[in-house]
């Protein structure tokens, strides 16, 4: 499996593990712990998931965390007027997170790559709406972030 494929594998696993630490309350020790062991490269309900960057997601997992208070105002400012952040639904919220994360601590990935990356996340959960929603905030994010990428 190819690093491109493991780092693909470790957006879905981090989008998962948010998604879990919020709505279940749950540390990220557990979590991280959990992922690796019961998940990342596991059968789960007759369902295989992949291998991951175990790196890699713990980076964006740990990442959020300690960052979640200036990357939640990042993410709310670039939501349309009237819609901040509390209002997504948990998955999606965990998702822009996610992306919003890789912006702007991961300069080593290019951001259209991070976008696509983390729109395919929200495809695999959601339909075009949503996933059309998580591309253009991020773009923005993106925009405002690596502005030299997109002159």
């Amino acid at each position: 499996m190819s690093r491109a494929e493991q780092r693909s594998s470790a957006r879905l696993a981090a989008a998962q593990a948010l998604y879990q630490m919020e709505v279940a309350g749950a540390g990220l020790a557990d979590v991280l712990a959990e992922f690796e062991a019961h998940w990342i490269g596991q059968e789960v309900e007759g369902e295989q998931y992949k291998p991951a960057e175990l790196a890699f997601f713990r980076d964006i997992v740990g990442g959020v965390l300690e960052d979640q208070g200036d990357i939640d105002r990042a993410i709310d400012a670039a939501l349309a007027k009237g819609w901040p952040l509390k209002r997504v639904e948990a998955l999606m919220r965990a998702i822009l997170r996610a992306g919003y994360y890789e912006l702007s601590a991961r300069p080593d990935v290019p951001a259209r790559a991070a976008i696509k990356e983390y729109v395919d996340v929200a495809g695999a959960f959601f339909g075009p709406e949503e996933s059309g929603m998580i591309n253009a905030v991020l773009d923005s994010l993106a925009r405002q972030t690596r502005p030299k990428e997109f002159a």
